[in-house]
C-alpha cells in the first residue's frame, strides 16, 4: 500500500471583510481536503481597506476555531508561493460568473508554469444566494448604513460597526 499524503490546499483572497460567499467556499473546501490554509492577502488594486490585515486574520480566526483543518496565515506576494511556502498541492478559487472564469483560467495556467506543475488550481462556486456577494459590495452597502446581515457573519457585522465607531483601532469617540 501507498503512503497516506496529507492533501493541503491554499484559499487566497483579501477577505476585506470575509463574507458568506468566502465562508460558503471555505465550508466546502474543508469538507473536502485535509487542511485549508487560508492566507489573508493585501489587494494592491484596492487602496482603501476598511480592516487591517492583522484584524483579518483574527476575524477568520475566531470564526473557525473550532474547526481543526482550516488555518489562517497572512501573506505578500504570489499566491503559488504561498502555495509551495505551505506545501500546498492546489489554490482555491471561488467563481461568480463568467468574467471570474476567464480570469481564473488565465491565472491557472501561470501558476502552474511558475510552480513548474507543482501547484493547481481548483475553482468552486459558491452556493447561489452567494454568488453576487463582494467584499467591495458589502463595505459600499455597510458605508451607506444599510443592513449587510444577509452578506456576512454576525461575528463580522460586529467587528464592522466596532471597527467603524472607533473601538477596533484604539480611538475613542
Amino acid at each position: 500500500m501507498g503512503e497516506s499524503k496529507m492533501t493541503k490546499v491554499l484559499y487566497t483572497g483579501s477577505f476585506d471583510p470575509i463574507t458568506k460567499g468566502h465562508m460558503n467556499i471555505i465550508e466546502q473546501v474543508s469538507a473536502l481536503f485535509d487542511e485549508v490554509i487560508v492566507a489573508v492577502l493585501q489587494n494592491s488594486a484596492k487602496q482603501n481597506s476598511f480592516f487591517t490585515i492583522e484584524e483579518r486574520v483574527e476575524i477568520i480566526k475566531e470564526l473557525y476555531d473550532r474547526v481543526s483543518n482550516v488555518k489562517v496565515v497572512s501573506g505578500n506576494g504570489a499566491a503559488v508561493d504561498i502555495a509551495i511556502l505551505h506545501e500546498c498541492k492546489a489554490i482555491i478559487r471561488g467563481i461568480r460568473g463568467l468574467s471570474d472564469y476567464d480570469y481564473e483560467s488565465q491565472i491557472s495556467q501561470i501558476n502552474r508554469d511558475i510552480s513548474e506543475g507543482m501547484v493547481n488550481t481548483i475553482c468552486l462556486f459558491a452556493d447561489p444566494k452567494y454568488q453576487s456577494i463582494s467584499s467591495s459590495a458589502v463595505k459600499e452597502i455597510f458605508a451607506l448604513n444599510k443592513d449587510v446581515s444577509k452578506y456576512i457573519d454576525p461575528h463580522v457585522k460586529q467587528k464592522m460597526l466596532l471597527k467603524r465607531d472607533g473601538v477596533l483601532s484604539g480611538k475613542i469617540n
